[in-house]
């Protein structure tokens, strides 16, 4: 099962960096969302590809000509945060407010229910694993924020399950799609997105993705802009993970989509075996 994924933000919300955290900073950047999603529409569209885009509700309210077309595409809309902060950093009030209005934002743009969410950074961790019974007292069926071992921002190396689970949590029950991954030297390589995706040969994810039976697959607009201005301020190592390999991703990509045959949540969603799949209990303690 390969599950295609976009996260729907501008190419300046990069997370925890003291430059890009407000709305107010944002203002200070240029726009540069409606082109990249411009490639995102054609590479699609070229392939009849399905996909599930998890869309900030700021850029709903920035951006609400965007939504309106992912949703007249047909494609399937879920949230990824209001403000894209980590959810890790907020407390449950804050991350609570967040989840609703990201939702209301996009559901009076589409009148669609918003049923998957996905933190930004893949940020639940032990901590606020009670982020789990605010996204179900929001409505929320379909989690994908999961990393079930450490990374930058989130990591969950206590959650048990790399494959679709339901999640139980004082009475409340939540289907997860956790972030795959492919262990290689001693390490858990996060090879569907992001920076290893860019970094390592397309020979080596392709075998990656031969061995993997489950992957969700995750990129960004940014992603496929190899002309986007650099973020000043940033350290070498982080300029390096978040602009190497840019001029050749989106090629990449399609070649991705092309070798295999990937779906949307939705459908995913509706394909799995949830009768006889794992859970995951957790408590509040």
């Amino acid at each position: 099962m390969y599950i295609l994924t976009f996260d729907i933000e501008e190419w300046f919300h990069i997370l925890d960096n003291e430059s890009t955290r407000t709305e107010e900073q944002w203002s200070c950047y240029e726009r540069r969302l409606d082109q990249n999603m411009e490639l995102i529409f054609e590479l699609l569209g070229r392939n009849k590809q399905k996909a599930t885009f998890f869309c900030l509700g700021w850029v709903a309210r920035e951006y609400p000509h965007i939504i309106r077309r992912i949703h007249e595409h047909g494609y399937e809309i879920a949230t990824h945060s209001y403000s894209h902060q980590l959810a890790c950093d907020q407390n449950r009030k804050e991350f609570s407010d967040d989840v609703r209005r990201s939702i209301g934002s996009i559901e009076e743009i589409t009148g669609e229910k918003v049923k998957a969410y996905r933190a930004p950074g893949f940020s639940f961790k032990e901590k606020n694993k009670w982020a789990f019974e605010v996204l179900a007292e929001n409505g929320i069926e379909i989690d994908c924020s999961v990393a079930p071992s450490s990374n930058s921002h989130g990591g969950f190396p206590s959650f048990r399950h790399v494959k679709p689970v339901w999640v139980e949590m004082n009475g409340m029950r939540l289907k997860e799609f956790p972030l795959n991954f492919y262990r290689m030297a001693g390490r858990n390589i996060t090879f569907s997105g992001g920076s290893y995706f860019r970094f390592l040969p397309y020979g080596m994810i392709y075998r990656m993705m031969q061995r993997s039976d489950y992957v969700i697959a995750y990129f960004h607009p940014k992603d496929l802009d190899k002309d986007q201005p650099v973020i000043e301020g940033l350290s070498a190592i982080r300029k390096f993970k978040y602009y190497y390999g840019l001029s050749w991703t989106l090629k990449k990509l399609e070649r991705l989509i092309t070798d295999f045959e990937f779906t949307d949540l939705r459908t995913a969603v509706e394909r799995y075996d949830w009768r006889h799949c794992a859970v995951q209990k957790l408590s509040t303690q």
